[in-house]
């Protein structure tokens, strides 16, 4: 299929909390859904161009709430402390991801490499109530905390091989966070972790050209480094991408979309009070992408949502991607090579 930038994994405070009982502030590296259909297939050389405009809605109770009105509120959390608290965030964001696809083949595949920066605005609001007691004496604390910023969030450079196998495409990949979007420990709502991640898997891609059907799966694994601003550390992450879909002309394609993440070791530096800090989720929705010709180059549309559940430590919602990609055109009489969407 024609190629569409290189996906890119991005870790963005969406949720605003900063210190939650799992992935701190519930919000991990990855960013579950990156990946989609036909992520594995060839690309063609050459500089490409994607944009995506993300927007997510997501809220979350108990102790992802909790640990962050301990932290805002100053309270100790050694002492006896009664836990009631919520919080709702929403987010707008655009991902703008340049990238290059080498002609000269690496270890027999195909090299790209590239870097996604994005911008846009977070809300969060938390309300919710803490009680604290040590011996006879008791205090309280209630009310509603509302904060909103808008900026640039982290930079997050990626390497990517692919292979060509007939129907079935392989890829490896490698990413990571450059901790330098807005972040503030202090602040509720936040576009960076404040920490830096190396993050590395491998996918598959089955595509007929003749049927048209394709499936297309990407899973990886994030290791977190430690948080200097809070002295948090999110444990080992895991996630899988997936996408299928049946191409109903050569332009036209529609499909469901897919992700799990899940949290493989717990966090260090939470609070005591949380318990185990292990979180997880799980989406799916549809999808629907189209290919259109562009000045001599191809250009890709692409409208996904996704729906979340079985969370557990972590926010959870609902999301939607709109993405539109340019790059090079295939030759006119090859079906474009590779798109994808996200």
């Amino acid at each position: 299929m024609a190629k569409a930038v290189a996906a890119f994994t991005l870790a963005t405070a969406i949720s605003a909390p900063t210190m939650a009982s799992a992935d701190e502030g519930g919000v991990s590296f990855w960013l579950p859904g990156i990946y989609g259909s036909l992520a594995a297939l060839p690309q063609q050389p050459g500089w490409s161009f994607n944009s995506i405009y993300y927007h997510t809605s997501v809220s979350a109770s108990g102790s992802v709430a909790a640990a962050r009105e301990i932290t805002l509120g100053n309270l100790n959390p050694t002492v006896n402390i009664s836990l009631d608290a919520n919080v709702r965030a929403r987010a707008d964001l655009l991902l703008l991801n340049p990238s290059y696809t080498f002609a000269t083949p690496v270890l027999g595949g195909q090299l790209s490499l590239g870097v996604m920066a994005i911008t846009g605005r977070n809300h969060t609001t938390l309300d919710g109530t803490i009680t604290a007691g040590v011996g006879g004496f008791t205090t309280t604390q209630a009310g509603v905390i509302d904060s909103t910023i808008t900026g640039f969030g982290d930079l997050y450079p990626q390497m990517s091989l692919r292979w060509n196998m007939g129907i079935s495409n392989f890829m490896i990949y490698a990413t990571g966070d450059i901790p330098v979007g807005a972040y503030d420990s202090r602040r509720l709502a936040n576009l960076g972790i404040g920490h830096g991640a190396i993050d590395g898997g491998a996918g598959y891609t089955y595509f007929n050209p003749q049927t048209g059907l394709e499936f297309s799966a990407v899973t990886g694994l994030t290791y977190n480094l430690r948080n200097d601003s809070t002295g948090y550390q999110n444990g080992i992450d895991w996630h899988l991408d997936w996408g299928a879909s049946q191409f109903l002309s050569k332009q036209l394609h529609v499909g469901a979309v897919g992700y799990f993440y899940n949290q493989l070791t717990a966090d260090s530096g939470a609070l005591p009070i949380l318990g185990e800090n292990k979180s997880r989720v799980a989406g799916i929705g549809p999808q629907v992408g189209y290919i259109l010709p562009i000045a001599g180059h191809q250009g890709y549309l692409n409208l996904k949502g996704y729906y979340e559940f079985d969370a557990d430590r972590r926010p959870s919602g609902w999301n939607a991607w709109l993405t539109f990609s340019i790059s090079p055109a295939p030759p006119a009489a090859a079906m474009p090579r590779r798109v994808v969407t996200k």
